[in-house]
């Protein structure tokens, strides 16, 4: 847990640096994911860092929550949505702070296979933690998009990677689709040049390219045809361009095009 909580930190402090300097105005920028801001992007992990430290610091509090989100559910992303638009954008910004830090501290301490109530089924503490790393890191680039920004890559895209795989059937039954028999061979290459790979070598369907443009394919920040990625078979290119790696109502993401290259922060 350690490492991962490590991996999480820094996955928060690299959009931290990039939202520290915004003005006001920026703040309110549109970004492409949805009708949000980046106001609205940072409201969005601070609330579900808050939550998640009901679920990993006792199941009660959490379940309540849950009880009372059921009871206003058609509203309730509005209405946290609204408590973030009403902050300014330090305030928002100190909560963002404390929210994912009281989270860490929860985390840190568990162990890896304690079940943790979430608002699908239960999950690890690592898979947890798994998943922050990928929401951060997925709503971090809509910012960085919004701001015409080109982040620099990390090995922590392994850990987006890995759920991008695991929910290749998740993305299939999602939309009310069979899962396919056939296995998806996956071959990416690391920021750092090493090779990863998933998926036995004997399939007849593979995927390989880029990390980064793995993880933004299978987190719905660009199309597949905006990225280098090479499918191989039909199940794997169809795979492609449905994979969704998180949770919700099924999503294609965005249209291919919509995105050009952008510039390197340093």
């Amino acid at each position: 847990m350690e490492s991962l909580c490590r991996d999480l930190r820094e996955e928060h402090k690299s959009l931290d640096q990039i939202v520290v300097t915004l003005t006001d105005r920026e703040w309110d920028k549109a970004t492409p994911f949805g009708k949000w801001s980046i106001r609205d992007e940072i409201t969005h992990l601070a609330y579900f860092d808050a939550t998640g430290l009901l679920s990993a610091t006792g199941t009660a509090g959490f379940t309540q929550h849950v009880e009372e989100l059921l009871k206003n559910f058609d509203h309730f992303e509005n209405d946290y949505l609204r408590a973030g638009r009403s902050l300014s954008s330090s305030a928002l910004l100190s909560r963002w702070r404390e929210n994912r830090e009281a989270l860490l501290g929860a985390l840190k301490s568990l162990d890896p296979k304690h079940r943790l109530l979430w608002y699908g089924p239960p999950m690890s503490a690592r898979s947890f933690v798994t998943a922050r790393i990928m929401e951060t890191w997925a709503h971090g680039q809509d910012i960085a998009d919004a701001l015409g920004l080109e982040r620099d890559v990390t090995d922590r895209l392994r850990h987006i990677a890995h759920i991008g795989v695991t929910t290749f059937g998740w993305s299939y039954a999602n939309r009310g689709m069979n899962i396919p028999d056939s296995p998806v061979r996956v071959k990416l290459t690391s920021p750092g040049g090493d090779n990863w790979s998933w998926g036995p070598e004997d399939a007849a369907n593979t995927v390989r390219g880029e990390a980064l443009d793995f993880c933004l394919v299978v987190t719905q920040r660009r199309h597949v045809e905006d990225t280098e990625l090479v499918t191989v078979g039909n199940v794997a290119s169809e795979w492609m361009r449905l994979a969704q790696a998180f949770a919700g109502p099924p999503d294609l993401g965005p249209e291919p095009g919509r995105f050009r290259k952008r510039r390197r922060i340093s």
